[in-house]
């Protein structure tokens, strides 16, 4: 049978917080299913609906979390490791910035908080396999990014290293994800060394061709970079493990371009924005990456600078819903096949 898109599916994570339905699995998952969401993808980093801990010892656990998502009327679509992933690398430069995405006992120590980060990810890689999932997706973290645009000229091999870095610290992570039968799909995105697609070969050198290193694509990151998100499919199809589904615009003034002069999110030029508001060819997206056969969740991850978050959730589910192809199991054409055997073929261009 032909392979299509599964969908529509929820990021939790911009939405879970202290005030019903938000701050259970129960009830969010409640509430994403009446919107008509199928799948919700669960922030592994947010403790009042996941316990990563529990999860990665314990497959009864992961038993009563699949059961809370299916009374609900859910699948979980992946686990997310993001803010734990982003703390596998952090330049000093983000040090007090970051350490809020890591518990109080290990904040002001960078190799602490690197050790937790780093058993996170393990122990998600257990969580992952117990509940039998095949994709997770997280950030890699910088260590070069500060030195993006080269003035002050970057020393001599000060990339090259950066990205050594990367792979040493990033491989025995994906060996764990590899025993665990899970990808690691990398969103691309400004902030980590990963951002586009040269980087992401480079990283995918740094850790020998890594079978489970994999890509979480988001076209609203490249769309932002002025990037090719759509021949960006063809080049690296094979390595997209897991879709996000968000949109952006970016109208470029005589003031601004693609840095966006320090503004805030609402005055700048390159902007997220709710599904259907912004600049994203989606229908072009869906139909390369049905065309290339992925298989797995268009997931809709919010993050709109002007629209309610809520209100971007329920328009989300049905405009996913309307980009789904039916993946047709018959050329058009079939009608007018004459079914004609070799002989026949050969009679028809004159060979005898």
């Amino acid at each position: 049978m032909p392979t299509q898109i599964k969908g529509p599916g929820i990021f939790l994570a911009q939405f879970a917080r202290d005030d019903a339905p938000f701050n259970s699995l129960a009830s969010i998952t409640r509430w994403a299913a009446e919107l008509g969401y199928k799948g919700v993808q669960i922030p592994t980093s947010a403790p009042r609906l996941f316990d990563l801990d529990k999860a990665a010892s314990s497959r009864d656990y992961c038993d009563e979390i699949k059961g809370i998502c299916a009374e609900a009327g859910v699948v979980i679509t992946e686990l997310s490791t993001h803010l734990q992933g982003q703390l596998v690398a952090v330049h000093p430069a983000y040090d007090a910035q970051f350490d809020g995405f890591a518990p109080e006992e290990v904040r002001g120590n960078p190799k602490a908080r690197q050790e937790w980060a780093v058993d996170q990810m393990l122990k998600a890689a257990k969580a992952s396999s117990n509940l039998g999932l095949p994709g997770s997706v997280s950030f890699t973290g910088s260590l070069a990014f500060p030195y993006l645009y080269p003035w002050p000229q970057r020393p001599a091999g000060l990339v090259e290293e950066a990205f050594s870095e990367l792979g040493r610290r990033w491989k025995p992570i994906l060996d764990a994800y590899e025993d665990a039968g899970c990808d690691v799909g990398f969103e691309i995105h400004p902030g980590e060394d990963v951002f586009d697609g040269a980087t992401f070969e480079m990283f995918l050198d740094a850790v020998g061709g890594h079978k489970r290193c994999m890509i979480n694509y988001d076209p609203s990151h490249f769309l932002l970079q002025q990037l090719d998100y759509l021949e960006f499919i063809d080049i690296y199809h094979e390595r997209i493990s897991a879709f996000h589904v968000k949109d952006a615009e970016f109208n470029p003034t005589g003031r601004q371009g693609v840095y966006s002069g320090y503004q805030g999110w609402t005055n700048r030029v390159g902007r997220f924005r709710s599904l259907g508001d912004g600049q994203v060819d989606f229908g072009g997206i869906f139909s390369k990456l049905t065309q290339y056969g992925y298989d797995r969740w268009a997931v809709l991850e919010w993050e709109c600078c002007l629209k309610h978050p809520e209100q971007g959730a329920a328009e989300g589910a049905p405009f996913i819903e309307s980009y789904l192809i039916q993946v047709t199991e018959k050329a058009f054409d079939d009608f007018a096949g004459t079914g004609t055997d070799r002989a026949a073929v050969r009679k028809m261009m004159g060979i005898e």
